[in-house]
């Protein structure tokens, strides 16, 4: 063979064939003409980004999210204040209690000084409407968008991860912050009721009491069903994240959003599209605090849940894989 002969031949290699960079490489050897390094590994990568996408991979992938997620100083500095936010109640509320009013207030507050465990539920009744989901906002809306602004996106696309399982990972990643932050929360308050109040038997909202052992599984219960009405907004903020190439412009939509709906849930004018905001429900687990225990409103909270991760998840899973990444 010549070596006229030997470009051409090279040249029509240059497609994704993987037979057809194969008998390109022997051609180029027989002719003397080493394959360069840079397109061999060019090449490697195209066929390496085909392969099935197994479960192995998405969970590298998934632990890499979380790694990355909870490194960052930001995700650490709000999870330190959603501990500190159950040790301040608990700390009014002792004042409160031993002071001169000799416990006035709110009925809560007794249920607190009566059980230590009960500022739990107090702690994520006061931390759902606002700190929790601004929390979980910032996150959210960072997931792609600071992606984007840090640089960092492309070069994790160009690796075989494709970005179906991407966008799965960083939801992923999002539902257990969600769960982190709800059991930083609840174990904080544990802890500051425990030390501040006695803990014993727990009397419910309707009346009857239960022993501590089953409070303390209602506890984790509650948790979990707070944990799970955030999902939607995990889903919401990752559709914003991926509509614009700033973090900080994500992460203020998100929470911006979370306090708008929540100013439209408070207006009476409003009641006919309120059961359809995301917050709506989200005070629901109140119920799990009867004997017996009513499941009506938690479901009614969960199904909606499921119903914005399934919208607001395929719009940004169809925005992400049709975006074209520049950065």
């Amino acid at each position: 063979m010549s070596r006229a002969e030997a470009p051409g031949v090279t040249g029509t290699t240059s497609g994704t064939s993987v037979a057809g960079t194969t008998a390109a490489t022997g051609v180029a050897g027989l002719a003397g003409t080493p394959v360069a390094p840079r397109a061999a590994d060019l090449t490697t990568a195209r066929v390496a980004g085909r392969r099935p996408q197994t479960v192995a991979g998405f969970l590298a992938l998934f632990r890499s999210e979380l790694l990355l997620t909870f490194r960052r100083v930001r995700t650490m500095v709000l999870l330190g204040i959603l501990a500190v936010l159950p040790v301040l109640i608990g700390v009014v509320i002792k004042i409160e209690t031993d002071g001169p009013s000799g416990g006035g207030g709110p009925a809560f507050i007794a249920q607190v000084t009566q059980n230590g465990l009960f500022l739990v539920f107090t702690a994520l009744a006061v931390a759902l409407p606002i700190f929790l989901p601004m929390t979980v906002g910032v996150v959210a809306g960072d997931a792609v968008a600071g992606e984007a602004a840090g640089g960092t996106l492309r070069y994790l696309l160009v690796a075989p991860a494709g970005r179906t399982r991407l966008l799965a990972a960083k939801f992923t990643a999002g539902l257990v912050f969600c769960l982190a932050a709800t059991a930083t929360v609840a174990l904080a308050a544990l802890a500051t009721g425990a030390a501040l109040f006695p803990l014993g038997e727990v009397t419910l909202i309707s009346g009857e009491t239960i022993g501590l052992g089953e409070a303390l599984l209602r506890a984790v219960l509650v948790a979990l069903v707070v944990a799970a009405s955030l999902a939607g907004l995990v889903a919401i903020g990752l559709f914003i994240s991926t509509l614009t190439g700033s973090g900080i412009a994500a992460m203020a939509a998100t929470v911006g959003l979370v306090i708008t709906v929540q100013i439209l849930d408070s207006f009476p004018q409003l009641h006919a599209i309120q059961p359809f905001l995301f917050t709506h429900h989200w005070l629901s687990f109140g119920d799990l605090l009867r004997e017996p225990m009513y499941w009506d409103g938690v479901l009614d909270n969960l199904g909606l849940q499921a119903a914005y991760v399934a919208v607001f998840g395929s719009a940004a899973w169809s925005r992400f894989t049709s975006r074209d990444i520049t950065a």
